[in-house]
C-alpha cells in the first residue's frame, strides 16, 4: 500500500523479594510487609482480575503484558496474598479486533472479575461497554483508545498515546526544521498528527507531514520515500546542489514511526532507501521501539543509533524497576514473553501495584468492583515508587484536554539511543498536559 496524505482535523515473594519491595519502588504491594497465609482477610474465594493483550496477530502484539499479569501474581499470592486475599489472574487474547475485546469484556463479566488491570486494547468502544455495564474498573491501560481516557470507570496510569505524541512533537520542536510522522491509517492513528502538531506548536515549528499506512505491510517503501522527501530529502534525486549543502538540509528533518510491531518493518524499509547523502534524524515512541529492538538490530551500529524516542516513564535501566525485575527473575519462570524492557510490561506492573493497593486500602470489607472503583474515586494519590507521580483520579485531578479528560498523568520522559543504549536526554521528565489543553479536541 502506498502512503497517502490526509489533512489533520481541529489513548511468596521470597522474604528478600518482600524486603526489596518493601524498601524500593513497589512498597505499596504489602501491608506492613510480612503478611503470611492466614491473616486477617485471607478467607474466601480468590480476588479474579482479568488481563487481556492481543496475542499472534497481524499488527501489533502485546504478550509480555498478560505474562507479567501471571508473574505479579504468583510473586503476590507466595507472599500470602493481599492482606491474605489470594488472586486468581484470568487472561484473554483480544485478537486485536473489535469482536475480541468485545469477548475479553464479556468474559470479564461473566468470570465476576473484580477489576480488569494493565490490558491493551485500541478498541475502547467495544470493550468499555460491557465494562461500565457491570461496573467493572479498568485499571491501568496501555493507552490507545480515547474511551480510555473518558470513560468514569478508566484509571489510566499514564497519558496514553496522547502525552507520547505530543511529547515527541515537543522533543522533535528543538532538533528539526520538517518532520514527517508515517502512522497506521486506522480511528486511533487518525489523532495522532493533531497530537504531534500540538507538541511542534510549543517550538514554533510548522505541522508534520501525515503519511499513513497499512498496520500490517510487510513493506513501507513508498512511505519511506514519500517521508525523506516531506523532511527535505529525497533520495531518488541527484544531490543537485552539492553534497555537503544536501547534507545539511537532510540533517534539518525529522522522520518518526509510530506503527507498534509494524515500527520494525518500517524502519528496515527506510534504512534500504535512505542514502549517505540524504539521511534525516528518525524518532519514535516506546512501545513502537524498544531497547530490545534496538539490540536485535544492531545495537550502535544499527539503524537506530542517535534515534529519539519518548516514553511515560524512565528509562529501563533505571533502578527504580529492580523490583520489577526481580519479580519477573524469580516467578516467570523464564517466560520469554516477559522483556522488562517493553513498555506494555511495565504499564502492567504499574497497573497491578495501583490494584494492589487499592485492594489493601479497604480493609477487611468484601472487595466488590464497585469499592474498587469507590476507592480510586477518593484516593488522592496513589504511589508507584516513583515510576509515574502519585496517581488520584478525583474530579479535581481531571484535566481540560479536549477529548482526554482523565488524563491525571502526563509527564513523559525523553530518551535517545546513545552507544546502543536509550538514556536520558536532554531535559528528562515533562509534563505535556499544558500542551495538550491547548490542542483541538479530538471527538
Amino acid at each position: 500500500m502506498t502512503g497517502r496524505r490526509r489533512t489533520a482535523r481541529p489513548s511468596p515473594f521470597t522474604a528478600a523479594a518482600s524486603a526489596a519491595l518493601c524498601t524500593a519502588a513497589a512498597a505499596s504491594l504489602l501491608t506492613g510487609c510480612g503478611v503470611l497465609p492466614g491473616d486477617a482477610g485471607g478467607s474466601g474465594e480468590p480476588l479474579k482480575v482479568m488481563t487481556w493483550a492481543p496475542v499472534g496477530t497481524k499488527a501489533t502484539n502485546m504478550p509480555g503484558m498478560p505474562a507479567m499479569a501471571v508473574a505479579f501474581g504468583r510473586a503476590l499470592n507466595a507472599d500470602g496474598g493481599l492482606d491474605g486475599r489470594k488472586i486468581e489472574v484470568v487472561t484473554c487474547n483480544e485478537h486485536n479486533t473489535p469482536t475480541g475485546a468485545a469477548n475479553c469484556a464479556r468474559r470479564a463479566v461473566d468470570d465476576h472479575v473484580v477489576a480488569v488491570v494493565g490490558s491493551y486494547s485500541q478498541h475502547g468502544r467495544a470493550f468499555m461497554a460491557p465494562l461500565e455495564a457491570a461496573g467493572i474498573p479498568f485499571i491501568g491501560g496501555f493507552g490507545v483508545s480515547s474511551e480510555e481516557f473518558q470513560s468514569t470507570l478508566s484509571y489510566p496510569v499514564n497519558g496514553g498515546q496522547p502525552v507520547l505524541l505530543a511529547g515527541t512533537g515537543r522533543q522533535l520542536a528543538h532538533q528539526c526544521d520538517k518532520v514527517s510522522l508515517v502512522r497506521p491509517d486506522t480511528l486511533p492513528g487518525d489523532t495522532m498528527p493533531i497530537l504531534l502538531n500540538a507538541g511542534l506548536k510549543s517550538g514554533s515549528r510548522e505541522e508534520v507531514s501525515d503519511i499513513l499506512a497499512a498496520e500490517d505491510a510487510t513493506d513501507y517503501s513508498a512511505q519511506a520515500l514519500e517521508a525523506l522527501e516531506d523532511a527535505g530529502a529525497d533520495p531518488r534525486l541527484p544531490a543537485r546542489i552539492g553534497t555537503e549543502a544536501a547534507r545539511a538540509k537532510a540533517a534539518k528533518g525529522c522522520v518518526t514511526a509510530v506503527l507498534g510491531d509494524r515500527t520494525e518493518t518500517f524502519f528496515d524499509s527506510f534504512r534500504r532507501v535512505e542514502t549517505e547523502d540524504q539521511k534525516v534524524r528518525i524518532s519514535s515512541v516506546l512501545g513502537s521501539v524498544s531497547q530490545g529492538l534496538v539490540n536485535r538490530t544492531g545495537g550502535k551500529d544499527g539503524p537506530f543509533e542517535g534515534a529519539y524516542v519518548t516514553s511515560w516513564y524512565p528509562v529501563s535501566s533505571d533502578p527504580l524497576w529492580a523490583p520489577m525485575r526481580k519479580v519477573i527473575a524469580e516467578r516467570a519462570f523464564d517466560d520469554d514473553r516477559i522483556d522488562p524492557d517493553d513498555v506494555g510490561v511495565q504499564t502492567t506492573w504499574i497497573a497491578y501495584t495501583v490494584f494492589a493497593e487499592v485492594v489493601k486500602s479497604l480493609g477487611d470489607q468484601e472487595i466488590t468492583p464497585g469499592k474498587i472503583a469507590n476507592a480510586l474515586d477518593k484516593s488522592d494519590g496513589i504511589k508507584t515508587g516513583g515510576l509515574t507521580p502519585d496517581l488520584s483520579w478525583r474530579y479535581q485531578d481531571m484535566r481540560a484536554v479536549g477529548g482526554f479528560p482523565r488524563i491525571v498523568n502526563g509527564r513523559v520522559h525523553f530518551q535517545q539511543v546513545q552507544q546502543g543504549r536509550l538514556v536520558t536526554e536532554g531535559e528528562g521528565a515533562m509534563d505535556m498536559t499544558r500542551t495538550l489543553e491547548l490542542a483541538p479536541a479530538m471527538n
